[in-house]
């Protein structure tokens, strides 16, 4: 008995903070403030002969040998709770309608308590077409996740792939967090050598060196989401559940507190340094990269293109759109300044538009 309430407590805690992430997302002060994501160092050159009607463009790509309607992922948000099920419903159907993958929030929960699997379940139901990636985080790959835990996220959803969140800030942040990180790339590949579909690492916020990505990559994982330093800072909303917790208690020094909040390597330097990486070795030029961190419009999703990734993702900007009931018109709004991007410089398709150079502003 005392067992089983133990449980349930524990259960209802990760509902709760699941719902104040959301909340915290949508209405707390997160964005990083000391750096940006770097895109703004970056522009195209204009071509005054474009050579294309605009109504040509084609923003079809393909991710992990799937053909996508658009190089945009709604990146991993929610799950696990009631209300989580609803977003997750229009997430889905916003995906269908674009033909865009989709990653669901962590799905723990689903693995540790039934009662709310169908908040991730839903999105199959909702976008029967388009590539959808399971998600667990670092800590509990790191714990060791058994072949039924694995098969477990990946029917639930009928996923295409396995995302990895590797959040050692967040974490350490978290009231209840877990800072126990050893082991986590032995298991992580373990995984990626036991699973038939690929393994994603993701970060959610702070990026990933090249350093970094080649271990994972030596790992087994297929594809490296940078998700860099410059749009939410996960710190900053585990601070904000701190504080509500524990009040003016204080974990670190001021000088301290203000670098962590923002801690990080911003988006735009990650995919330079991993595509310098794929360019070193020729045997890792089949990694994919996605671009997310700081994503807020389609020309910050053609910069990432030009600066090395297959695709761009966006969770917390989408988030606020879904909230004010304008996703799908953001959606268009961005695949529409990705096409201007691409008429402005020659761009027929978006294979022609990785191939254009960035100039770096002075």
């Amino acid at each position: 008995m005392h067992s089983r309430a133990m449980s349930d407590t524990a259960a209802n805690r990760t509902i709760d903070r699941k719902h104040s992430h959301v909340e915290i997302c949508l209405h707390g002060d997160v964005a990083f403030s000391g750096k940006s994501a770097g895109f703004e160092r970056f522009s195209f050159e204009h071509n005054a002969l474009p050579e294309l009607s605009f109504s040509c463009i084609d923003l079809s790509t393909t991710f992990l040998g799937r053909s996508v309607g658009a190089p945009l992922m709604i990146s991993s948000m929610t799950g696990g709770y009631s209300e989580a099920a609803d977003l997750n419903r229009r997430l889905a159907m916003a995906a269908q309608r674009f033909g865009i993958p989709l990653g669901v929030g962590s799905m723990r929960q689903a693995l540790e308590n039934s009662a709310y699997r169908e908040s991730f379940s839903i999105v199959r139901k909702f976008a029967p077409g388009v590539q959808i990636f399971a998600n667990i985080g670092a800590p509990e790959i790191a714990r060791g996740l058994t072949p039924a835990d694995i098969a477990t996220m990946l029917e639930l959803i009928e996923g295409d792939g396995l995302i990895v969140h590797l959040n050692a800030a967040q974490e350490l942040f978290q009231p209840e967090g877990n800072t126990d990180f050893r082991r986590v790339l032995d298991q992580l590949a373990t995984i990626c050598a036991s699973i038939s579909v690929p393994v994603i690492a993701k970060e959610v916020g702070s990026g990933i060196s090249a350093t970094a990505a080649r271990r994972l990559i030596e790992a087994g994982v297929k594809v490296i989401d940078v998700a860099g330093a410059g749009g939410t800072s996960w710190q900053k909303v585990e601070e904000i559940r701190y504080t509500r917790e524990f009040g003016s208690e204080t974990r670190f020094s001021t000088p301290a507190l203000e670098e962590l909040l923002d801690w990080g390597i911003p988006t735009a330097q990650c995919l330079q340094d991993i595509r310098a990486l794929k360019s070193e070795h020729p045997a890792m030029s089949g990694i994919e990269i996605i671009a997310s961190g700081g994503i807020h419009s389609g020309a910050e999703i053609a910069k990432s293109l030009a600066l090395g990734a297959r695709i761009a993702a966006s969770a917390g900007a989408l988030l606020r759109a879904l909230h004010e009931g304008r996703l799908e018109e953001t959606i268009e709004i961005w695949l529409n300044d990705l096409r201007a991007v691409m008429f402005l410089t020659g761009a027929a398709t978006i294979a022609e538009l990785r191939e254009k150079s960035l100039i770096v502003k002075s």
